[in-house]
């Protein structure tokens, strides 16, 4: 099921042309336009300049078909990380930080996922980061509320 970028309600029936976000209504375009961030097309590749190894370009939205999200998190509430100050102290550890390459650089994420799973220090890296998202979600609905 896919929600509003912006106030997380159900079915968004607008996205945004710049970066593709969806939002449900103008009130929320409105809202997102202040921090909009547009997608940047990569230039073409010259196939004679590559060597043996693929150097193609990727965004996140090449890997996430919409179809198959079942929970996404806006934008917005995914910044909140970066503003962690919590987050960032954990991330000072050297073998969270190896962990988290070998995550990025394997080739099945969803292996590499699951056996960083069993290691202590990432599920309490996990918890931290949705502990922000779903605290400021919780923020966002209580706002709602009145």
């Amino acid at each position: 099921m896919q929600i509003c970028s912006v106030c997380s309600e159900p079915t968004p029936k607008y996205k945004c042309p710049a970066c593709k976000i969806r939002y449900c209504s103008l009130g929320c375009y409105k809202t997102h336009k202040d921090t909009c961030l547009p997608v940047e097309r990569p230039a073409p590749i010259d196939p004679e300049a590559t060597d043996s190894f693929n150097t193609e370009t990727w965004t996140v939205e090449d890997l996430l078909h919409e179809e198959d999200i079942i929970d996404k998190v806006p934008l917005q509430r995914l910044k909140l990380l970066g503003q962690s100050k919590e987050l960032r102290d954990v991330l000072c550890n050297p073998h969270l930080r190896e962990l988290l390459r070998s995550i990025d650089g394997a080739d099945s994420k969803a292996d590499a996922m699951k056996a960083a799973m069993q290691e202590p220090l990432f599920v309490e890296f996990s918890d931290r980061c949705l502990k922000i998202v779903e605290n400021e979600a919780k923020s966002c609905n209580e706002d709602e509320v009145f």
